[in-house]
């Protein structure tokens, strides 16, 4: 018997997931709901596009009408639908919200349900990222799921991936180098480069605080530093690292590491648009979904003393690596340890190479 599925919001996380989780809902045995709180005119095509590729709308109640005139047919009210679905995904900037108001109630109903919200959403649950605290949610006794932001999994990726076990890190700074916003939005684009300030005491942004946390829930504290600014492009986040780790390490070996993960991408292009490109012309829905892609020809390494430095450009496939948790989250909310057998359907959209 299939299990239920409803992803509230249609933005630019929601819209794609939709898209994804509806396009194998059949090899994944689910049903997918989603929630379109506003009736637009301008997201006519957007909702009758989800619905025609086997996703079921769901709408507040009393607006039944007005869904209707521009052409829907709603499935499920909201109130409905959170009852009968299994795992709630809530891609809005609104989780904590929501959570206080609707899943904590929803929850005292049926213990069993699992709500997982995206990126920004800080305290919203166990902090999770696909193939770097796995084990994390393997033993996760909390019904509430946090998949950390798109940044926060590129720090991460490199976190675990750079130092070996037996090299460690010593101390990792990171500049976050964010676009503007999303080619979808018309809203936050900026005239010029912005930087940002750095108002955590300790980690100086919010990424490294929360790739900090996010290896808290495996017992591991790495010593790491963050900023970040901001630039009038809509292309592409670009992360510049530094990371000092015990041993010597070469810049081939950092390249082998990176091609032996399967989370991890190399390319020899330096341009955020040749990336981007590569995403909409080979990507599912535009996306790449690995956790990083590491330019090559920036890689520097530098060994002293028994350490290394090592330095260089990521590029950041936005929300798509944070949509590949989203899933990976769901499946072992629905299928528990057996959840990396239903994953495999999503190996072909993970590059080696870009």
């Amino acid at each position: 018997m299939n299990k239920n599925i409803l992803i509230i919001g249609t933005g630019t996380i929601g819209e794609p997931l939709i898209g994804l989780l509806a396009d194998l809902k059949d090899k994944l045995n689910v049903n997918v709901y989603f929630h379109k709180r506003t009736p637009l005119k301008d997201d006519m095509v957007k909702v009758s596009s989800l619905v025609n590729r086997g996703a079921n709308l769901v709408i507040d109640s009393g607006k039944e009408e007005v869904f209707r005139s521009l052409g829907h047919e709603p499935t499920l009210t909201y109130e409905d639908a959170l009852e009968l679905c299994d795992v709630i995904i809530d891609c809005t900037p609104a989780g904590n919200v929501a959570k206080e108001k609707y899943y904590l109630p929803a929850l005292e109903k049926n213990k069993n349900k699992i709500f997982i919200a995206q990126g920004s959403e800080k305290g919203f649950g166990m902090p999770y990222a696909y193939g770097i605290n796995d084990e994390a949610l393997e033993n996760n006794k909390n019904n509430f799921i946090q998949v950390v932001s798109c940044n926060t999994h590129n720090i991460s990726a490199l976190i675990k991936l750079i130092p070996s076990a037996q090299e460690g890190l010593i101390k990792g700074d990171f500049v976050c180098i964010r676009r503007a916003n999303d080619i979808s939005q018309k809203s936050n684009f900026i005239a010029s480069p912005e930087v940002g300030q750095h108002k955590d005491p300790n980690f100086g942004t919010h990424h490294a605080r929360d790739a900090y946390d996010l290896f808290r829930t495996i017992q591991q504290f790495p010593n790491i530093f963050s900023s970040a600014m901001k630039v009038n492009s809509q292309y592409m986040h670009i992360l510049r690292f530094n990371m000092k780790v015990k041993g010597n390490v070469s810049e081939k070996d950092v390249i082998r590491r990176f091609k032996s993960n399967p989370f991890t991408a190399v390319t020899h292009k330096t341009l955020a648009n040749k990336i981007f490109s590569f995403g909409r012309d080979h990507g599912y829905y535009g996306r790449i979904f690995n956790h990083t892609v590491l330019s090559t020809p920036s890689l520097h390494a530098r060994c002293l003393d028994g350490t290394t430095d090592i330095s260089g450009f990521c590029f950041t496939p936005q929300d798509g690596n944070s949509l590949l948790s989203s899933v990976t989250a769901a499946m072992y909310s629905i299928y528990g340890k057996s959840y990396k057998k239903y994953m495999k359907h999503f190996d072909s959209y993970l590059f080696k190479e870009i």
